[in-house]
């Protein structure tokens, strides 16, 4: 069976006045696999995923989602399509309780279908607790999110994305203050949870990157240097060079 392209971008390009932060770039994402997005500080990462998720609009060039051109999409209607993008700094509601947190996110998605009927039908509370038991804090659904560990705060970002149905999840520095004992169920995560949705990782750890990215795509000022396997990644010389200190 053919692989699906899930996401691609052609010539996708951001100036910041004299300052090019993406530069041309060509990538796709296919359906079901773990990509993972990689590059030194200044790379362009941040900017481009921006792009991606609607965030930022481009210079030039077209993102394409399932075949159609979602450029000019802002990011809720992205959303709508099935991106969910996490942040970098976690970004959830302190003050409400961490089942609330994700009936937010969930109530975003039961809208679109006649499941949708109030805050508290059955089929909001099924979506939530699906996504909590998916990221293991169903046990803690009562708790106000302030209260939360940094490690669980994180999980609880990620049931919120799980949360919108998506079918592309974008998890951006996702182990960014985590423990190594909290990046192993992470990674464990990331696993289970890609057996349903294709997930793009930017991440700085490569430990988490060479255990879990089924592709690697490597930026460099702006530009791709490098698409392939973990193991091409980690032989090629230029990415040696640029990112992995030649090593």
């Amino acid at each position: 069976m053919a692989a699906i392209t899930l996401l691609s971008t052609k010539a996708l390009s951001r100036n910041f006045g004299g300052l090019k932060a993406v530069e041309a770039v060509d990538f796709e994402v296919t359906q079901g696999e773990i990509h993972a997005l990689i590059g030194p500080n200044g790379a362009g990462k941040t900017t481009f995923v921006s792009l991606l998720s609607g965030r930022t609009a481009p210079s030039s060039g077209t993102v394409t989602f399932l075949g159609e051109d979602i450029t000019s999409d802002a990011a809720y209607e992205r959303v709508r399509k099935g991106i969910a993008y996490t942040f970098q700094i976690t970004s959830i509601y302190p003050k409400l309780s961490v089942f609330e947190n994700v009936a937010l996110a969930a109530q975003n998605t039961l809208q679109r279908t006649s499941a949708w009927l109030s805050w508290k039908n059955q089929a909001l509370e099924s979506a939530v607790v699906s996504a909590l038991e998916k990221v293991g804090l169903a046990d803690r659904a009562d708790v106000k999110a302030v209260a939360l560990a940094y490690g669980h705060q994180r999980l609880l970002e990620i049931a919120m994305g799980l949360a919108l149905a998506p079918k592309l999840l974008i998890l951006d520095e996702p182990t960014q203050g985590l423990s190594d004992s909290e990046i192993d169920g992470f990674c464990d995560l990331v696993k289970a949870v890609s057996k349903d949705t294709t997930i793009l990782l930017i991440e700085h750890n490569m430990r988490v990157v060479m255990r879990l990215a089924d592709r690697i795509t490597v930026l460099n000022g702006g530009q791709v240097l490098a698409t392939g396997a973990p193991d091409d990644i980690r032989a090629n010389e230029d990415v040696q060079t640029a990112y992995l200190g030649g090593s």
